[in-house]
């Protein structure tokens, strides 16, 4: 039986079969039901932050890290982008280089004209021509591992006003600590809270995300987590979204301080200390 009166009028028929939403006869199964409602969960986040950012410059730019496939990019694209009348545009950043031409291709059968590709690591997107000296909106979505703090790197580097990250996989946390488990284990008895292997892995991902957090804080950005309804299946449903407030920056940089060094971490200071902008800096 078709269930397209679950889709939103306008949307992309095409699209949503390439995505595997639909399947090729347009027909929607218990599968592609839940993808489809991940899919507007996730779009319910995000489109305040593009009409914001709409209503205020009359354009808007999004780049999308570790695209992939590009899901995220053309689901916004359908969603929200392709009926501006304006030279908005989506970014699809992606290291490998299959994936970048498999989404070029999409585009231009479905007529995405405000859709690029680029074959980019995080580093030479942040300089690159092709991209502009600032930009509006960062996602990452199941960014694995760094990948997303690359992306808040960018994201940083390029003055956005609004980031949306939902992590994966934070190992290099999680290494640290298991390193570092016997020195701490004398001096902290919070050590035990990550003592056993299991435990190392899931505290090991919370801080990771914590970190991040208060990274975000101390650049001045307002940071809200929640989780993504609707992902129950995959552990991965944690959302952070940091909106750029220019807030007070010392108290979250202390604190970031702190707990590097109450869990033994300062060798991942590099990674999480990004020196924030002057504005507000003292504040």
């Amino acid at each position: 039986m078709s269930n397209t009166h679950e889709i939103r009028p306008g949307q992309s028929v095409e699209l949503l079969k390439e995505l595997h939403i639909l399947t090729r006869d347009g027909k929607m199964n218990q599968d592609s039901r839940r993808k489809l409602k991940q899919v507007y969960h996730l779009f319910q986040f995000i489109e305040p932050l593009l009409q914001e950012v709409k209503t205020e410059n009359g354009r808007l730019t999004l780049v999308d890290h570790g695209a992939g496939k590009s899901y995220l990019g053309f689901i916004l694209y359908d969603l929200f982008f392709k009926a501006l009348a304006d030279d908005s545009h989506i970014f699809g950043i992606e290291t490998r280089e299959e994936l970048v031409k498999t989404s070029r291709a999409l585009a231009d059968r479905l007529g995405f004209t405000g859709m690029s590709f680029l074959n980019l690591s995080v580093a030479d997107s942040i300089t690159s021509p092709a991209l502009p000296e600032t930009v509006d909106v960062v996602t990452a979505l199941h960014a694995c591992n760094t990948a997303t703090d690359d992306a808040i790197r960018f994201a940083l580097a390029k003055q956005a006003r609004h980031i949306v990250l939902v992590p994966c996989c934070q190992a290099e946390v999680a290494a640290v600590l298991r390193k570092n488990k016997g020195q701490q284990l004398g001096s902290n008895p919070l050590t035990e809270i990550w003592r056993h292997p299991l435990h190392t892995r899931e505290f090991g991902s919370q801080v990771t995300n914590v970190l991040r957090c208060l990274q975000l804080e101390a650049h001045g950005y307002q940071v809200s987590v929640t989780e993504l309804v609707g992902w129950e299946h995959s552990m991965k449903n944690e959302l952070i979204i940091a909106q750029y407030k220019n807030l007070p920056r010392r108290r979250p940089a202390q604190r970031l301080e702190s707990v590097l060094a109450s869990l033994g971490l300062e060798a991942m200071r590099e990674r999480f200390f990004t020196a924030p902008a002057e504005t507000n800096a003292d504040a």
